[in-house]
């Protein structure tokens, strides 16, 4: 796949962003330069490799999935622009 100056004209309009002719001529190239890569890294045969998240194995800290009760009522509305009794205060949503 390729990208033509169209193509980036097009694409920077709907982005709402303004582009002179030598910046789309500029990127143009750029995008190519990219698609090209990526084109090459779809080349890699990945068959039965699994899916990295780390490159060390790390086990993931973990707290215990329990319900409290917050411990600290004033501390965690302490922030908040409008509270009553320890509760949030929002604004009616549905009339």
């Amino acid at each position: 796949m390729s990208v033509d100056t169209a193509t980036v004209r097009r694409v920077a309009r709907l982005a709402r962003i303004k582009v002179t002719e030598e910046e789309a001529g500029r990127m143009t190239h750029e995008l190519n330069s990219i698609l090209g890569f990526v084109e090459q890294l779809d080349e890699v045969n990945v068959d039965g490799i699994e899916p990295m998240t780390s490159v060390v194995s790390v086990k993931m800290k973990r707290r215990s999935d329990v319900v409290t009760d917050g411990q600290d009522p004033k501390g965690v509305t302490l922030n908040a622009p409008l509270t009553d009794d320890d509760f949030f205060m929002v604004p009616k949503v549905v009339e």
